[in-house]
């Protein structure tokens, strides 16, 4: 087998963050176990366009023995890969139909007083959020980190109140997907403003890469703001 370059990735340096995906347009990198990886050498051109976009340093080129990059079969992968994502949201389940509704009113009781829920929205996981959904039009959108409303008790009151939200996980998921899909939604709902709020833990810090390359998609320019939680529940 003859030697050409192509992608090495450093497994001890790569945090999992996903960024490097949406940036491979052979689609020859995913997130498995935690750590990026190549799915196939036939898929990796060896011209390392995801070089750039890992935080950590963990993607290098070398030069190994390896089968030679196909384009045909990088074709058919890729087709393969977008019928998977158009398939996501065909199960038909009850549990994704797109609701609508007010937050409830909190009463005042005095201290002992039960804290009401915020979220005006369902479905929340982007995954499963129409990209056209009535209650993004002209709205403060939140986009949440999934572990954010687990770390911050007031999240409702302080983040959720009078926004749509969104929530994902940078490190576990497709970032790829996230990214197409969020730049379709900024696209299409005219959103006064998107407030981003993720972990300080570093594979978090990967949701404003995603809104940022999501936002430069789109061709839309949104006022952003970013909100960082502490693994202790504070605001940092």
């Amino acid at each position: 087998m003859p030697k050409r370059k192509i992608v090495k990735i450093d497994e001890e340096k790569c945090t999992g963050c996903g960024l490097c995906v949406p940036n491979c347009a052979e689609g020859a990198l995913q997130i498995v176990d935690g750590k990026a990886r190549i799915v196939k050498d036939i898929y990796c051109d060896g011209l390392g366009a995801c070089m750039g976009h890992c935080p950590e340093g963990a993607i290098t080129i070398e030069e190994r023995e390896s089968a030679a990059f196909d384009e045909e079969e990088t074709k058919k992968h890729l087709a393969e890969i977008k019928k998977k994502e158009a398939k996501k949201l065909a199960c038909g389940c009850p549990g994704t139909a797109v609701k609508s509704f007010k937050a409830k009113e909190v009463k005042n009781e005095g201290p002992m007083s039960k804290n009401e829920s915020e979220l005006t929205n369902w479905p929340v996981q982007l995954k499963l959020v129409p990209v056209d959904a009535p209650y993004f039009k002209n709205s403060d959108l939140l986009i949440a980190a999934d572990c954010v409303g687990f770390s911050y008790p007031d999240f409702h009151k302080d983040l959720l109140k009078d926004k749509p939200l969104i929530i994902c996980c940078p490190k576990l998921d497709e970032s790829e997907v996230y990214i197409k899909k969020l730049a379709e939604i900024f696209k299409v709902n005219n959103l006064k403003s998107v407030t981003v709020a993720h972990m300080e833990v570093p594979c978090c810090f990967g949701l404003n890469q995603i809104v940022s390359e999501a936002m430069k998609l789109s061709g839309v320019k949104i006022p952003v703001k970013e909100i960082t939680i502490g693994i202790q529940g504070d605001i940092k």
